[in-house]
């Protein structure tokens, strides 16, 4: 007996299936796959740190938004390759070499180029990446990198987070990083920079700003255009300034977190209104001298030791939880936690 044939609907309705899982097998691998030039510069990248053990997922024959460190744009279609916005290298010691910037550069809609605790990654900051017009986020922190804070960067118009502390770079801080319409966060802390504070840093920003130069050898003062930065948080300690720096106070200042720490600040304490929102000051290590207005008592957080304040500690708030190391060393200082006064 001759097997029942299928009907013409029946094989059409048959093909249209098999048509329909073929469409969505090829979906399926096209939403994981990037662009092929993405795809391209990518194992470049990983040639050049020397097909590090860190890039055992990046093989030609697996999608490579799945790769480790590798993000894709998520609004593209599902049947469009995808292009590569972000990478991120963390945490490795089998990543040694110069940033092969040549190959990233290929990468033409990169938003986001992370490299955090990689202290094999050495060399210079390479002149490719100002090529990345797409660049908004930049984070090179604990690497081995070194050389200057190429003035190149200022090219990066789209940048709004720059991040590269604790490296070991060198020389001035280029003025040109003010030129960025809309930098709104910078972080140069545990370098070895040298010179003055460019005036017009992060004064471009419609946001507020956060700015850390700390642990370098920075000189000069606080710049007087910082008076109109609507700074959130400022960390300029660990430094050799000097002057007085009562321009970055305030009552309508945007300030929450405030160090001037373990520089040669020297300004009257007494002269200083607090901003409303500020809860962390560190002024300790500095030459600073008046009396402790009583609205430090207001703060989460103070440190105000080895300077030349004078009279009562303050009373009532936080104070409670501020022990007397935080006001150590201030001869004229007196009052709980301190001695009496008499």
């Amino acid at each position: 007996m001759r097997a029942p044939s299928l009907g013409r609907c029946a094989t059409v309705a048959l093909v249209l299936l098999l048509a329909t899982i073929a469409a969505a097998a090829a979906a399926a691998r096209t939403k994981n796959e990037c662009h092929a030039g993405d795809k391209a510069a990518l194992l470049a990248i990983k040639a050049g740190f020397g097909n590090a053990s860190y890039f055992q997922s990046w093989t030609p024959d697996y999608p490579c938004c799945e790769w480790i460190s590798v993000f894709c744009d998520l609004s593209a279609s599902p049947y469009t390759l995808r292009r590569v916005v972000a990478v991120s290298f963390l945490r490795d010691a089998s990543l040694v070499g110069p940033l092969p910037g040549a190959s990233v550069a290929r990468l033409t809609a990169l938003q986001q180029l992370i490299l955090i605790h990689v202290p094999g990654v050495n060399g210079t900051i390479p002149r490719d990446l100002a090529r990345l017009s797409n660049l908004n986020f930049v984070d090179v922190s604990y690497t081995g990198i070194s050389g200057p804070v190429p003035s190149f960067l200022s090219r990066l118009t789209k940048l709004t987070y720059l991040r590269l502390s604790f490296n070991s770079l060198t020389g001035p801080i280029p003025a040109s990083l003010a030129d960025v319409p809309n930098l709104s966060f910078l972080d140069l802390a545990g370098n070895r920079l040298t010179g003055t504070i460019p005036p017009l840093l992060l004064s471009r920003t419609n946001d507020t700003a956060y700015l850390s130069l700390s642990h370098n050898n920075l000189t000069g003062g606080v710049p007087a255009d910082f008076a109109a930065v609507r700074f959130s948080s400022l960390d300029l300690s660990h430094n050799a300034l000097a002057g007085e720096a009562l321009l970055l106070f305030g009552l309508n200042k945007s300030l929450e977190s405030l160090d001037l720490s373990r520089n040669a600040f020297s300004f009257n304490l007494s002269a200083v209104t607090l901003p409303s929102q500020l809860g962390m000051l560190d002024i300790s290590h500095d030459d600073v001298y008046g009396a402790l207005p009583p609205l430090v008592a207001k703060l989460q957080y103070l440190n105000v030791s080895y300077n030349r304040l004078s009279g009562r500690v303050p009373i009532g708030g936080n104070m409670d939880r501020f022990d007397r190391y935080c006001f150590q060393h201030n001869k004229g200082l007196c009052g709980t936690p301190l001695p009496p006064c008499k």
